[in-house]
């Protein structure tokens, strides 16, 4: 490509950003941009990945709105003809706009290229990068390679509820939260968001937004990106695993439910619709790894809202949206300020289950069981004598059940249990 092109390129799409910045609203994210940003004081590169329309571009700019930088997204079809060999025009390009002081970059998408790991290798020697992307697979394989512990990587994830209130212009100060008026508000605009998701562009253009973006990660990240040949067999599978979220899976049980022949391209496939944000694999807890890797799997989405457009609704199946959501926010937990956190669900040889282990180091610290229907007899029973078994086996007495509306405090047992709602949950 020639530089006056992607001259033309880089003003454009600066002159976009502008035009975003001013015109709609930005909501800070909740994490800590300060430790971020302290990743880049050192000869690092800030890898932030997450689904498409995630965030990811404009959190990287957040994070730069005091610097000067060099920015760029190669998720546009007017770069289709650019290769490796044009990257330092690019590194021209922005000197010659920017001044050769430039110290900061932003690459949006750049595995898109050929050989970019080996251009970023090179740059992050005296330069300070960002890199966003929307497939973890990529990213994490190719930078290993060639910048082994030079890299730190950071996964983000639509809006919480808690960003999703501030978005809606709920102040959440401590004082005056839990007042009647306060919680009924608040209950209600957790329906909404069960209902809607938290990608921000859901926010703009409603929730049809949602299918399209279902529609380019299947297509843009996965399908073509790894050249999948039977097509229509794919996205049955997607949006089987999608339809069953929350549920267990297991690999020989996909490969006959498709009539696939070969269990690892099932695997493959999984492993694909992970790499892209799209489903998350919960392993069973087991201090076993055979018992581990043989064990059925249980699958989540990465947004309510986007299982909700798949033609779903919200009032059939209000506990396993909520353990998703619950499941969702337990992985911004890890990323956002708990990186040693482990998760996992757990099973007996009954049958009994526990939804999600929590686990740090080699100690299980927390039991979470989620119970929409606490008020009936049967379900409450089941749950906690499922907790109450865990506790025994794992050693572990901080129990939680998560409910939809019910606060208080039981004792099953030698065991004491937390009941929380979901609302106050996700906003602790």
């Amino acid at each position: 490509m020639e530089i006056e092109e992607i001259k033309k390129i880089i003003i454009d799409q600066k002159e976009e950003i502008e035009d975003f910045f001013r015109k709609e609203r930005i909501i800070e994210r909740d994490l800590d941009s300060i430790n971020l940003l302290k990743f880049l004081e050192y000869p690092n590169v800030l890898v932030i990945s997450g689904t498409r329309r995630s965030g990811k571009s404009t959190l990287a700019l957040l994070l730069l709105k005091n610097e000067k930088y060099g920015y760029i997204d190669f998720d546009d079809e007017r770069l289709v003809g650019f290769t490796k060999y044009d990257f330092n025009k690019l590194l021209q390009t922005f000197y010659e706009l920017y001044g050769n002081t430039l110290d900061y970059f932003v690459f949006d998408e750049i595995q898109n290229i050929d050989s970019w790991e080996i251009f970023i290798a090179r740059l992050r020697k005296t330069k300070k990068i960002i890199i966003t992307g929307s497939n973890a697979k990529l990213l994490a394989s190719e930078l290993s390679t060639h910048l082994t512990g030079r890299y730190i990587d950071f996964i983000l994830y639509p809006f919480s509820f808690k960003e999703f209130l501030i978005f809606k212009g709920l102040t959440l100060e401590r004082k005056g939260l839990y007042t009647t008026k306060k919680i009924a508000q608040i209950k209600r605009f957790l329906k909404e968001y069960i209902e809607i998701g938290g990608f921000p562009e859901v926010f703009k253009f409603g929730k049809a937004i949602t299918r399209r973006i279902y529609g380019d990660i299947i297509s843009k990240d996965i399908l073509f990106r790894y050249k999948i040949k039977n097509m229509n067999t794919f996205k049955e599978l997607a949006n089987y695993l999608l339809s069953n979220f929350s549920q267990e899976m297991s690999y020989s049980k996909l490969k006959n439910v498709f009539d696939i022949k070969n269990v690892h391209t099932i695997k493959n496939y999984v492993g694909y619709l992970s790499s892209s944000f799209l489903i998350f694999v919960l392993e069973k807890f087991s201090y076993k790894l055979k018992q581990q890797f043989i064990a059925p799997k249980k699958v989540y989405g990465i947004d309510t809202g986007l299982i909700n457009s798949l033609a779903f609704q919200f009032s059939k199946n209000t506990g396993r949206f909520m353990e998703n959501i619950v499941f969702l926010e337990l992985l911004r937990k890890r990323s956002y300020s708990n990186e040693n956190l482990e998760v996992y669900y757990w099973q007996d040889y009954s049958g009994r289950e526990v939804d999600f282990v929590l686990k740090k180091g080699r100690k299980v610290i927390q039991l979470v069981q989620i119970c929409e229907d606490v008020a009936s007899f049967s379900t409450k029973e089941r749950e906690l004598k499922s907790l109450v078994k865990a506790s025994q086996e794992l050693d572990c007495s901080d129990l939680m059940v998560i409910s939809y509306d019910i606060e208080r405090e039981e004792k099953a047992g030698d065991k004491k249990i937390k009941f929380i709602p979901l609302w106050k949950w996700l906003l602790e």
